[in-house]
């Protein structure tokens, strides 16, 4: 009989001030049936050092950075220690079903021109209900997309995996030769939009992105950064600006420029001055205000 092979998965999950969170993802994922796999924990910065937590769990490998360098920061500072053929990037605030990576990569090894898939995703709090089935394309004039199947009963509509625009954050596997060949996320991101904006870098290097409806993930949505805080309004503005200007061009960017300061700018702006919100006004206008003086932009960080 022939033996079959499991090409190496290094397992890449960021910890922020949330050490009782990562340790319910480790406890999941001491359950899966996958036999080859490294874990790497990467922590930006806590406030609190969560050594004496993770102690619990001497099988993993554990990174303390001394700042924080934010969602692509942290993933790229764990992708250069990490050892395996392929990369999954999972949110700290996930809990995985024991056979979720067997077919995830074997539909990426069944098909070198995937470089990246994403899971099923299925809200951790509201069993049954999906977040992410894959995603529809980016609109180019407003910098928004939308994810298949968010907020509907999982009844099996969605179980045909298929390509998608782009991976999910939360759980992406990213195999190596796209790493080696497209380098790590761009770090100015800091959080959101970076890993969207990677996969457009790697479907401009040729390699397709897809989502494997027989994976499952369960995601704790925001539970790092809350929800609206005035954290996540900056970083939303801001990089969704930042986005636009690094991956749409010519007349198609004069136009979203003209639907941001014409239509979103002032929508949004209204909103949270009737809903007395003045410090998510000044968050919203502080994401503004960076594109405005942020020049260099295009950078990415290098090959691993």
């Amino acid at each position: 009989m022939k033996s079959v092979i499991y090409p190496k998965v290094s397992i890449i999950s960021i910890n922020y001030n949330g050490a009782s969170v990562t340790c319910e993802l480790l406890e999941s994922l001491k359950q899966i049936t996958y036999p080859n796999i490294e874990v790497i924990i990467v922590d930006n910065a806590s406030k609190e050092d969560p050594s004496s937590i993770l102690k619990n769990h001497p099988w993993i490998k554990f990174i303390r950075s001394e700042t924080n360098l934010g969602f692509a920061g942290g993933n790229n500072l764990g992708l250069h220690v990490a050892t395996g053929d392929y990369f999954l990037l999972l949110n700290n605030d996930t809990e995985v079903d024991p056979g979720f990576l067997e077919p995830i990569i074997e539909l990426m090894e069944n098909d070198s021109t995937i470089g990246v898939a994403s899971p099923k995703i299925i809200f951790h709090h509201s069993p049954g209900v999906i977040q992410f089935a894959g995603f529809n394309p980016i609109n180019h004039y407003t910098g928004r997309g939308t994810s298949i199947g968010f907020g509907q009963k999982d009844i099996g509509q969605f179980n045909q995996s298929h390509e998608t625009s782009r991976a999910h954050g939360a759980a992406m596997m990213i195999s190596r030769k796209v790493v080696e060949k497209v380098g790590l996320m761009a770090d100015l991101f800091f959080l959101y939009y970076e890993e969207m904006d990677y996969c457009e870098r790697i479907k401009k290097a040729g390699f397709s992105i897809w989502y494997e409806s027989g994976s499952v993930v369960y995601h704790k949505e925001s539970m790092s950064t809350g929800k609206g805080s005035t954290l996540k309004t900056y970083y939303l503005t801001r990089n969704r600006l930042l986005f636009q200007r690094r991956n749409v061009q010519g007349i198609k960017l004069f136009i979203s420029i003209i639907f941001f300061t014409l239509v979103s700018i002032p929508k949004n702006s209204i909103q949270y001055v009737i809903h007395g919100k003045i410090d998510m006004l000044k968050a919203f206008w502080k994401g503004i205000l960076w594109n405005i003086t942020a020049k260099d932009i295009h950078k990415n960080e290098s090959l691993i």
